[in-house]
């Protein structure tokens, strides 16, 4: 882990922290309006929608990312407030309330100036970074608030992707380590069970168009995986074989993504012969419905029927560590906007990533620009 002193606790010039996120549904009537939200322009019908909902409905209607990005605003905050800073921290999100435009009205109420975005997605990808930015453009476009040099009212900047940073890393690696004393409850000690780290798949064009970004989404996941399989290892005092699967495909099946689907992993495996494993949802923030149903549901009910012992290991949530490096993010941030050299803390072999990022990075597909502003970029920036 960087050895790097924690950053000076001045978040200036930023006024306000924006926690943007991707939102859901908080009761049954929501959902299907929240999946035309999702899928907007795709031409989806709302019959198709209500099928797709029922992951929604088994859980009541209500999807538990709300309630979590609550809990880690309220984390974040008593983290500033342990170490002296105040800074209001704002919540909003791009497909379900408080939207994008209801947190900017908040911002504005509050006499923000210059804001900075943590986006609840540690890695770089269109859906993870660029589409955030997009919509935070789109939505200050809409309200006449945007011109070629980026904003005229509130002004925005972001945090960088920060799957590669000691906090998050460290949260994970708590996490895995929880995750195998749990497995060790139920099946004894399996020293050979198998650890594989999952995340949300994304389709080959959009992969092959993240590269931009400094390494591809698979790339950045199989850093970080690396980094956290060795360190499981070392606390646990032997090897620790490893594999990165994918949850979540959607799209027609002619669409080529990113795969294993994590399914079909654990069924070659225990043909195979494998027994045990923890399935780590590293590219998750939270327990949200992705973890929950692909995985808590779908990939356990799999691991059952082809008799292997599964424990799912948790999220990095609000452990300590996560939500500490996230103020270390900000302030470091606040850092470089301020001018200063700063030290980018970092674990494995990839850079810090940009929080400013290149004028076509991480498209929609590859090669094909999408026409549409995105904030805190070179090309819509000041």
């Amino acid at each position: 882990m960087s050895t790097t002193p924690r950053p000076t606790a001045d978040p200036t010039p930023y006024d306000a922290l924006l926690l943007f996120s991707f939102g859901g549904p908080n009761k049954p009537e929501d959902v299907v309006p929240f999946l035309r939200n999702v899928t907007a322009g795709k031409g989806i019908p709302d019959s198709r929608l209500e099928e797709v909902g029922e992951h929604y409905y088994a859980f009541g209607g209500k999807s538990p990312i709300n309630d979590q990005n609550l809990a880690l605003k309220a984390a974040i905050e008593a983290e500033l407030a342990a170490r002296g800073i105040e800074l209001p921290v704002v919540w909003g999100n791009r497909n379900w309330e408080p939207y994008t435009d209801d947190a900017v009205t908040e911002l504005e109420a509050l006499g923000a100036e210059r804001a900075v975005a943590l986006v609840t997605s540690a890695y770089s990808s269109y859906s993870g970074c660029r589409q955030y930015r997009e919509d935070l453009a789109v939505t200050l476009q809409q309200r006449g608030q945007l011109d070629e040099n980026g904003s005229t009212g509130v002004q925005f900047d972001k945090i960088r992707s920060y799957f590669n940073h000691p906090g998050f890393v460290q949260a994970n690696v708590e996490a895995v380590l929880d995750g195998y004393a749990a497995l060790e409850e139920k099946s004894g000690s399996p020293a050979d069970a198998k650890l594989v780290f999952v995340t949300h798949s994304i389709p080959d064009t959009m992969e092959a168009a993240s590269r931009i970004s400094q390494a591809t989404y698979s790339t950045q996941h199989l850093d970080v995986a690396a980094v956290i399989a060795a360190r499981v290892a070392e606390a646990r005092g032997h090897e620790v074989s490893w594999e990165l699967a994918y949850c979540s495909r959607s799209g027609p099946p002619t669409q080529p993504w990113l795969e294993p689907d994590v399914n079909d992993l654990l069924t070659e495996r225990a043909g195979e012969g494998l027994r045990d494993v923890v399935m780590a949802p590293i590219g998750f923030i939270s327990d949200h419905m992705e973890v929950a149903y692909d995985l808590d549901t779908e990939a356990m009910e799999t691991a059952t029927e082809l008799g292997m012992t599964a424990v799912r290991a948790g999220t990095v949530g609000t452990r300590p560590a996560f939500v500490a490096g996230l103020v270390d993010l900000l302030l470091e941030r606040a850092a470089k906007a301020r001018g200063e050299d700063v030290d980018e803390a970092t674990v494995g072999t990839l850079p810090p990533f940009r929080s400013v990022c290149e004028v076509d990075c991480c498209l929609r597909r590859d090669g094909e620009p999408s026409g549409v502003p995105a904030l805190c970029s070179r090309d819509v920036n000041r």
